[in-house]
C-alpha cells in the first residue's frame, strides 16, 4: 500500500484519511475546501476532534443538546501568513457544523475519544511559533494541540520548511511504545507548497528497511507515516508547510533519531 494520498483540485473534500484506509488505529485526517457561504456538516461519533481553520474565515457551531457559537474563527489567506491559526477542540458524541464568510480550508483532526475534555477554542494566543535546528535545517513550528494542552490522544503542529531546508531532519522516529526511549504515535502530514506548483520529497524508512518509501509531495498531498523516520525537503524556490497530526496509545512525544545521522546534532 502506499503512503501517499494525493489531494483533490476541486470540491469540498480535499483528502481524508481514516484508521480503515490507513491500516491503523488511531490517527483520521480530513481537510475540507469551502466557498463563501457554504456549509458542511460532522459529527464527531467516538472520536475526538481537533478542527485547524488552514486559512479564510469561517463560523463553527458545536451541538450535544447544548448549542455553542463560535463565529468568525480564521485570520490567514495563507497557511504560509505568519499568524496562528483558529482552532477548536470537541470531545466525542457531537454535531459540527461550519459555514466559510469567505473562502476558507479546514483540517479535521481526529483521534479515539474518551469525552474527558469539553468543548473548547484554542486560543491562537498561546500558540507562538519556535524555530527549530540551524542552517538549511532551519524551520518554524508552531504548536496547535501540544502535549501540554487536554485532550485524550490527539497532538497537532504545523512547521513552515523554508525553500532549500529540511525538515523532521535529522530522520527521527516513534513508533515503539518504550518510554522513556520512544514512544508510539501515528502521523499524517498534510502538504502545501508556495508556490503552489511545487513539489516536495517525503522518505519513510525504517532500519531494516522493511519500509522503504520515497515520495514526491504535491500541493493538498497527505503522506501516512504508520512506523519508521520521515525526513522532508524542500527543493530551491518552493516553500513547505505541512500540518501533522499525531495520536497513540498515549499521548507523548518522544523520538529516536537515526543513529547513522544522529552526528549532526553533535
Amino acid at each position: 500500500m502506499t503512503l501517499l494520498v494525493k489531494g483533490r483540485t476541486q470540491g469540498l473534500d480535499i483528502v481524508e484519511v481514516t484508521p480503515e484506509s490507513a491500516g491503523w488505529q488511531h490517527v483520521g485526517f480530513r481537510a475540507w475546501r469551502l466557498t463563501r457561504d457554504e456549509q458542511a456538516s460532522l459529527c464527531t461519533g467516538t472520536r475526538e476532534l481537533c478542527l485547524v481553520v488552514l486559512t479564510g474565515t469561517v463560523d463553527v457551531t458545536v451541538s450535544d443538546g447544548k448549542r455553542q457559537h463560535f463565529p468568525g474563527l480564521g485570520q490567514r489567506d495563507s497557511v504560509f501568513d505568519d499568524i496562528p491559526p483558529a482552532a477548536v477542540y470537541v470531545p466525542p458524541g457531537h454535531d459540527v457544523t461550519l459555514r466559510a464568510a469567505r473562502d476558507a480550508e479546514v483540517a479535521l483532526c481526529t483521534a479515539p475519544g474518551r469525552g474527558y475534555h469539553g468543548v473548547r477554542l484554542l486560543d491562537p494566543a498561546t500558540m507562538p511559533r519556535t524555530v527549530r535546528g540551524k542552517g538549511s535545517n532551519t524551520r518554524y513550528v508552531r504548536d496547535i494541540l501540544p502535549q501540554g494542552e487536554p485532550a485524550d490522544h490527539l497532538l497537532v503542529v504545523e512547521v513552515v520548511t523554508p525553500s532549500g531546508h529540511a525538515s523532521s531532519y535529522p530522520p527521527h522516529k516513534h513508533d515503539r511504545d518504550a518510554a522513556p526511549e520512544e514512544t508510539q504515535l501515528e502521523e499524517t502530514y498534510y502538504h502545501r507548497l508556495n508556490p503552489p506548483q511545487g513539489f516536495a520529497f517525503q522518505r519513510v524508512y525504517t532500519d531494516d528497511r522493511s519500509l522503504d518509501e520515497s515520495m514526491a509531495v504535491e500541493n493538498h498531498d497527505v503522506v501516512m507515516v504508520p512506523r519508521g523516520y520521515h525526513p522532508c525537503v524542500a527543493p530551491h524556490g518552493y516553500d513547505l508547510y505541512y500540518l501533522n497530526v499525531m495520536a497513540g496509545p498515549g499521548r507523548t512525544w518522544i523520538f529516536k533519531n537515526d543513529p547513522a545521522h544522529e552526528w549532526m546534532l553533535r
